[in-house]
């Protein structure tokens, strides 16, 4: 069994925070896993969101039982969360699933570049919370004939697909960054790729693809 060597206890506390997230919108999410080197990329797509959701782990060292150069594999996020042994900092890699059709259409490594526009920190939670009013006051001005699923997902498409400013960034990228514990402190940036927006900041990446651009910039691995 392969063995990850988180570099402290406190990766292994935020990589399981991290998927216990994922889990409570998705019982049986799945996660890819990527690493090379001392580096483990941690991707997962809450449901509820429809974004790919990017949490970056830093190992001690690479791995055990021959896997010296790359690991690539999508797992159970459940079993994975099960492995980890935060007093010990490590976790072990459950065995290969068979991947969700996003696992295959993953963002591209490299020709990321900064594009301005994002509000601050503390403006990006009130949107996130002030969206979250706006759709309780009107579901719940709904006559309950008319509270059906189909009306309460058009309220919300509605809402979490406007834009944040002039960024094209969807604003449900921004709440799915703050429902994973990613939109912490004042640091955060949007990168572009292709077709390809990402919300980065110290904790984890959201990305999203942009609307009406096609396949430009899929990165298919």
């Amino acid at each position: 069994m392969t063995v990850l060597h988180l570099a402290d206890e406190g990766e292994a506390a935020d990589l399981a925070a991290f998927l216990s997230r994922l889990l409570h919108y998705d019982r049986s999410a799945a996660v890819r896993l990527q690493a090379a080197g001392k580096a483990l990329a941690v991707f997962g797509r809450p449901p509820s969101f429809e974004v790919l959701v990017v949490r970056a782990v830093r190992l001690a060292k690479p791995y055990e039982n021959g896997l010296d150069v790359t690991l690539d594999v999508t797992v159970s996020a459940g079993e994975l969360l099960e492995s980890v042994d935060e007093s010990a900092a490590t976790a072990a890699v459950p065995g290969a699933v068979t991947g969700p059709p996003w696992a295959g259409v993953l963002p591209p490594r490299g020709g990321w570049r900064a594009e301005p526009g994002l509000p601050a920190a503390q403006e990006l939670r009130g949107l996130v919370a002030a969206s979250v009013a706006e759709f309780r006051s009107r579901t719940e001005e709904l006559a309950p004939e008319r509270r059906t699923r189909a009306e309460l997902d058009r309220i919300g498409r509605e809402i979490w697909s406007r834009t944040v400013a002039d960024t094209g960034l969807p604003v449900r990228a921004v709440h799915a960054a703050q429902s994973l514990g990613f939109l912490r402190g004042a640091e955060q940036t949007l990168l572009s790729s292709g077709s390809w927006l990402r919300l980065r900041t110290p904790y984890g990446s959201v990305a999203v693809r942009r609307a009406g651009l096609g396949a430009l910039g899929i990165s298919v691995r």
